[in-house]
């Protein structure tokens, strides 16, 4: 078995070029916008292509050196989305090269390189070549096994992962294909088999392709960005999400940069890298974008959630709702919610926002000229429970404005309860509430105010007295969602409570993880 000296590394990038070079066409054509590039394939061959040119007309002393060098040249030379990606692969493994390059070091190596290339990317999106990169390094992370077993343990959990791409990600399980690059990563694992054993591996995947050519809308804007210092990387990948989508910003450990955003407006792309330092190697292409394909069974809309609070988002997703959970106190970016939209199957998606803020960004992303393939409704929510009432209703089986309709009113119907804790002596309407006092809301109004300690009994006693205010004007159904910090008993003590109060009346309770409120209540 083959160890992993210069020669060898030069043998692998002539190998994935090699690869890359005759599986261009099929990956091109497997390809499906907005999970990737418009040209894949092209866009990989390009870049590794770049990087073996490099390592050519170099000399390295070792295996290490010779990685360094491949990894500038595939930085320098990335081409689109999934080019930046896999240079950030192979800058992974550059970076880990130290001291004998084992089978323990590319377990390491391996996963660095997730790390390195799902930290260049905004928003990584589940189905995708970082998906089956991550598979790998989770699969031979702490493997001690001779270099070339853990390469072919890799190659073949990323085929693995690769097949189980179309269900993780609803646009490639319309178009019927798997990943275009992670197809790609795969060639690249398989190039690095074969020169370590000394026998090709070559894992067939039968693909369905969908060629239909649409109309291009926007551009990929790329280029170099020297002399940026790195704190202000995140305003960087922050101001380019506001412009578009499929936003990476990766560097090659040597200072040097490649920006890759797919936008509208190519001159905002380019001055965002200009106010931080010197862009050069500026490229700008037309991105071709698919037309979303219509499910089958006759179903051309889905709808998706955006919410505060981990289990709230979990509880959706059971429910097989696409979910995007944002952080407490913080709201989505541009990308994000681009990216939620793009998780969506047909041409109707309707948002349903957890809280007025997140309505707001929901709204800034419809109107995006990156969703402008689809028919994107927000339903204004001002809290979770208004969610869980739109989505009681949701029919698939019903015309679409009917449903949005349907949705938009039982949302609308929902009053709202709180319960909170104050964090500071304040004064409301129905008097001073004092730092660790429990306020009672209906529909952001201050209705009580109930003595510290926030313990079960002031708690339920307290959202008995809301609910009451709240089923003095009718109501059938109550929705509970309790919060991070609600004590364990209190939604127990308070659905018994409400059956011997309203025995007429139906409770759904959940946890919700919202870290503002310890109870959200909503009556219908």
């Amino acid at each position: 078995m083959r160890v992993l000296d210069a020669a060898a590394v030069s043998a692998w990038a002539a190998g994935c070029v090699h690869s890359l070079a005759s599986l261009r066409p099929a990956i091109d054509e497997i390809n499906v916008y907005p999970v990737a590039d418009s040209d894949t394939g092209s866009n990989m061959l390009f870049t590794m292509t770049g990087a073996a040119r490099e390592l050519s007309g170099a000399t390295p002393g070792d295996a290490a050196d010779a990685l360094k060098i491949l990894a500038r040249g595939a930085v320098a030379s990335a081409k689109g989305n999934s080019g930046v990606i896999l240079s950030q692969v192979v800058r992974g493994l550059a970076d880990k090269a130290e001291g004998e390059l084992d089978g323990p070091w590319l377990a390491r190596a391996l996963g660095h390189a997730d790390e390195v290339a799902t930290g260049a990317v905004s928003r990584p999106v589940a189905g995708t070549i970082l998906t089956v990169l991550h598979a790998v390094a989770t699969a031979v992370r702490g493997d001690t096994s001779p270099l070339g077993e853990i390469a072919a343990k890799a190659a073949k959990e990323a085929a693995h992962a690769l097949e189980k791409t179309p269900e993780q990600l609803p646009a490639l399980a319309r178009a019927g294909v798997v990943d275009a690059g992670a197809r790609g990563l795969v060639a690249v694992l398989d190039a690095l088999v074969g020169v370590l054993t000394g026998v090709p591996l070559e894992q067939e995947h039968a693909l369905e392709v969908h060629t239909e050519l649409p109309e291009a809308y926007a551009w990929e804007v790329m280029y170099l960005l020297d002399g940026v210092d790195e704190a202000s990387l995140p305003t960087l990948r922050k101001e380019l999400s506001g412009l578009g989508d499929s936003v990476t910003v990766a560097g090659d450990g040597s200072g040097s940069h490649a920006v890759h955003v797919h936008c509208a407006d190519i001159g905002a792309a380019i001055e965002a890298g200009l106010a931080l330092g010197r862009p050069r190697k500026i490229r700008v292409e037309p991105l071709l974008t698919p037309t979303p394909i219509e499910p089958g069974g006759g179903i051309d809309r889905t709808v998706v959630a955006v919410v505060h609070g981990g289990a709230l988002a979990e509880l959706l997703r059971a429910e097989s709702i696409p979910v995007l959970a944002v952080p407490e106190g913080e709201t989505p970016s541009v990308e994000d919610m681009i990216g939620l939209l793009n998780e969506a199957a047909g041409r109707h998606v309707t948002v349903l926002p957890g809280s007025v803020a997140l309505t707001t960004a929901a709204d800034t992303a419809a109107g995006h000229a990156m969703a402008a393939d689809r028919d994107v409704v927000v339903i204004p929510c001002a809290s979770p429970v208004q969610v869980m009432a739109a989505l009681a209703v949701h029919d698939a089986g019903r015309r679409t404005n009917d449903d949005v309709v349907a949705m938009a009113e039982a949302a609308a119907a929902t009053r709202r309860g709180e319960l909170r804790i104050a964090q500071e002596e304040s004064l409301t309407w129905v008097g001073r509430a004092q730092s660790g006092d429990v306020v009672g809301l209906v529909d952001d109004e201050v209705v009580l105010i109930e003595p510290a300690p926030a313990s079960e009994t002031n708690l339920v006693a307290a959202a008995m007295k809301v609910l009451n205010r709240m089923l003095a004007l009718g109501g059938e159904l109550v929705t509970v969602l309790s919060g991070a910090a609600a004590p364990p008993g209190v939604a127990e003590e308070l659905a018994e409570q409400l059956r011997v109060e309203h025995p007429e009346v139906e409770l759904a309770g959940y946890a919700s993880g919202q870290a503002d409120a310890v109870l959200l209540m909503g009556v219908e």
